[in-house]
C-alpha cells in the first residue's frame, strides 16, 4: 500500500511538469506574433523598391518555415507509421496459425448485453493508463503540432496585418505629375506641333517690317538705279543724258494708344554720268499730328518742308541762267474739328512761306530772287452735315493775305494781295472701297497795285481713293494753285493740276503701277496758257521682303502758245529697291 502511493505521486508530478512545459512553449510561440507584426511594418510613405524588398523577405521566411514544418511532420509521420516488428514466439504453437480464425473476444471485452433484467451488470473497466514513455512521445507530438499551428496562425496574422498596413499606411505615394499623365485615347489623333500649326497668311508678305525707334515704327526705302533721259532738265533746249538716281523714302507712324503722329518724306539726288550736265537734289518732309480733345473736339497739326530747284517750265523765265534757283517752302497748319450731332465744323489756320535762292548766270554772276519771297496766311471755315455715315456735304469759306518780303519789287510793283475763296463739296467714306473728298468753287486774289489785274478763277480740288477689288487701288488727286510772278505788268497765273494713279498687285511679289497727269496753266491778263501731259508705268519685282528690282518708263510733253516753252522728255529707269 505504501509502495503504490509514491508511484502515483511521481506520476502526478510528471504530468504537472509536462503541462507546465507545454503551456510555456505555446505561450512562447504565440506571444511574439503581435510585436513581430508591429515592428516589421513601417509607417508612412515608402518607396516602391522598399515595399518589394520587404515582400520578398517575408516570402522567403514563409517558404523556409513551411519547409521546416513539412520536414518535421514528415519525420514524425515516418516514426508513427513505421510497422512494429512481428512477434516471434520462442516455441512453436504459442500462437494460432494465420489460417485459423482469430477469437472474436477477449477477457477484457465488456459483457454482451442480454435481455435478462436481473442479470448482474458489472461497472465498466477504466482504460489502461499509458506508460510514461508512450505519454512522453504523445506529448512531444502534440507540442510539435501545436507549434506548427501557432506558426501558421502567426504567419497568416503577419500576412493579413502586412496587407492591411500596406493598404492603409504604406500605400504608394502619388507622383507630382500623376494628374497630368492621363491614359491616352488610342483612337485620338496625334496633336500637331505648335510650330507646325497653320499660320494666318499675311496681307502683304513683302511689305517692310519697319524699324522700332522709341514709340515710332519707321519704314525706310532706298532706291538706286540709272535713268536714261532724252531731255535731262525738261527744258525747250534740253539734251539727253544718263543719270544716276538715288531716292530715299521713309514713313514713320506712332503706336500711341489714343493720338496719332505720321511723318512722311523723300529725297532724290540726280547726277549726270554721261551727257548733259545735271546735278539736282530735291526732297520733302511732312508731319501730321492728330490729338483727341474733350467734348468731341479734335486738333490736327501739320508741318512740312520742301526744297527743290525751280522747274524749267516755271512761268517765271530768267534769261541767261545755267542753273535754276532753289525754292524752299515751309508750310504749317492747325485745325480744330467739332462734331455736334450730325453737324460738322472745322476751323483751319495755315501759313506758307516761299524762299527763292539766287539764280546762277551764264556770265558767271548770280541774280537775286529775293523779291519773289512771300508768305501766305489763310483761315478756312468748313461747315458740313452728315446725310449718312458715307456722305457728308460741306461748304468752305477762305480768307487770306499774301505778303511779299519786299513791299515793292525791282520793277516797282506792289505784289502783296488779299485772298478770298468759297467752295462746296462732299466727304465720302465707304471704308476701303471709296474714301476722300472733292470740292469746287471760286478763288480771287486782289493785288494791292491797281495796275495789275486780280487773279481769279474757278477752283477744283479732290483727293479720292477707290479700290474696286482687293489688291487694286486707284487714286485721283486735283488741286488749284495760284502762282505769283515778278515779271513786269503780269499778275501771275492759276495752275490746275490733276493726277490719276493706279496700283495693282499682280502677284504677291510683283507690283505694277501707272499714272496719268495733266496740268493746265492759265496766265492772267493774257491769252497765254500751258498744257502739260504725262504718263508713267512701272513694275517692282520683290526678290524677298528686303530687296526688289524696279523699272519704270515716263513720258512728258508740254505745249504752250507762248514762245520757247514747248518741250518733250522721255525717260526710263532701272534699279534696285531695298527696305529693312
Amino acid at each position: 500500500m505504501s509502495g503504490a502511493q509514491p508511484e502515483k505521486k511521481r506520476r502526478r508530478n510528471g504530468k504537472a511538469v509536462c503541462a507546465l512545459l507545454l503551456a510555456t512553449s505555446v505561450f512562447a510561440l504565440l506571444r511574439p506574433a503581435q510585436p513581430y507584426a508591429q515592428v516589421t511594418e513601417l509607417r508612412g510613405e515608402v518607396s516602391e523598391s522598399a515595399i518589394l524588398d520587404d515582400q520578398q523577405r517575408k516570402t522567403r521566411q514563409l517558404s523556409m518555415a513551411s519547409a521546416e514544418d513539412q520536414t518535421a511532420q514528415a519525420g514524425a509521420t515516418t516514426q508513427s507509421t513505421a510497422p512494429a516488428p512481428t512477434y516471434q514466439p520462442a516455441s512453436p504453437g504459442a500462437v494460432q496459425d494465420d489460417d485459423t480464425a482469430p477469437a472474436t473476444g477477449t477477457i477484457f471485452d465488456p459483457p454482451e448485453a442480454t435481455d435478462d433484467a436481473f442479470a448482474d451488470t458489472p461497472a465498466p473497466v477504466p482504460p489502461r493508463r499509458p506508460s510514461s514513455a508512450t505519454q512522453g512521445a504523445a506529448d512531444q507530438d502534440e507540442a510539435a503540432e501545436t507549434q506548427a499551428t501557432a506558426a501558421t496562425a502567426a504567419t497568416m496574422d503577419d500576412t493579413d496585418t502586412g496587407e492591411t498596413d500596406q493598404d492603409a499606411t504604406n500605400r504608394r505615394a502619388m507622383t507630382i505629375d500623376s494628374a497630368d499623365r492621363q491614359q491616352l485615347d488610342p483612337g485620338a489623333e496625334r496633336a500637331e506641333a505648335i510650330e507646325g500649326r497653320d499660320k494666318r497668311a499675311e496681307d502683304d508678305p513683302f511689305a517692310a517690317t519697319g524699324i522700332k525707334v522709341g514709340s515710332f515704327v519707321i519704314r525706310p526705302t532706298l532706291e538706286q538705279g540709272l535713268t536714261a533721259s532724252s531731255n535731262a532738265d525738261s527744258s525747250s533746249e534740253g539734251k539727253p543724258a544718263l543719270l544716276s538716281e538715288t531716292t530715299l523714302r521713309f514713313n514713320a507712324i506712332s503706336d500711341w494708344r489714343e493720338n496719332l503722329a505720321v511723318i512722311d518724306g523723300y529725297g532724290t539726288f540726280l547726277k549726270t554720268i554721261s551727257g548733259d550736265e545735271v546735278q539736282e537734289a530735291r526732297g520733302r518732309v511732312d508731319g501730321t499730328l492728330n490729338v483727341d480733345l474733350d467734348n468731341d473736339l479734335r486738333a490736327i497739326a501739320k508741318l512740312g518742308y520742301e526744297a527743290a530747284p525751280e522747274s524749267a517750265s516755271s512761268p517765271v523765265v530768267i534769261e541767261g541762267t545755267v542753273e535754276q534757283p532753289v525754292r524752299q517752302t515751309i508750310d504749317g497748319s492747325l485745325a480744330l474739328e467739332k462734331d455736334a450731332g450730325k453737324m460738322r465744323f472745322a476751323l483751319t489756320g495755315a501759313v506758307e512761306h516761299d524762299i527763292y535762292g539766287d539764280a546762277k548766270l551764264s556770265t558767271g554772276g548770280t541774280l537775286s530772287q529775293k523779291d519773289r519771297d512771300s508768305t501766305l496766311y489763310t483761315a478756312t471755315l468748313r461747315t458740313g452735315y452728315e446725310i449718312s455715315p458715307a456722305i457728308t456735304p460741306f461748304t468752305e469759306v477762305e480768307i487770306g493775305r499774301r505778303v511779299y518780303d519786299l513791299r515793292v519789287d525791282t520793277n516797282g510793283f506792289e505784289r502783296s494781295s488779299t485772298r478770298l475763296g468759297v467752295r462746296a463739296g462732299a466727304e465720302v467714306d465707304l471704308g476701303e472701297k471709296l474714301a476722300g473728298e472733292f470740292s469746287a468753287g471760286w478763288l480771287r486774289e486782289a493785288i494791292d497795285d491797281d495796275r495789275l489785274p486780280a487773279i481769279s478763277g474757278a477752283t477744283v480740288n479732290a483727293d479720292l481713293r477707290w479700290s474696286p477689288e482687293r489688291g487694286t487701288t486707284i487714286g485721283l488727286t486735283g488741286q488749284t494753285i495760284v502762282e505769283g510772278t515778278t515779271t513786269a505788268n503780269e499778275s501771275g497765273d492759276i495752275l490746275y493740276s490733276g493726277r490719276l494713279t493706279g496700283e495693282r498687285e499682280i502677284r504677291a511679289n510683283l507690283i505694277g503701277n501707272a499714272a496719268l497727269g495733266v496740268d493746265w496753266r492759265d496766265y492772267i491778263g493774257s491769252d497765254g496758257h500751258d498744257l502739260t501731259l504725262s504718263a508713267e508705268a512701272g513694275l517692282t519685282w520683290w526678290l524677298n521682303r528686303y530687296a526688289g528690282l524696279t523699272t519704270r518708263a515716263r513720258t512728258e510733253k508740254q505745249t504752250s502758245n507762248l514762245e520757247g516753252r514747248d518741250y518733250t522728255a522721255h525717260s526710263i529707269f532701272v534699279g534696285v529697291t531695298l527696305q529693312p
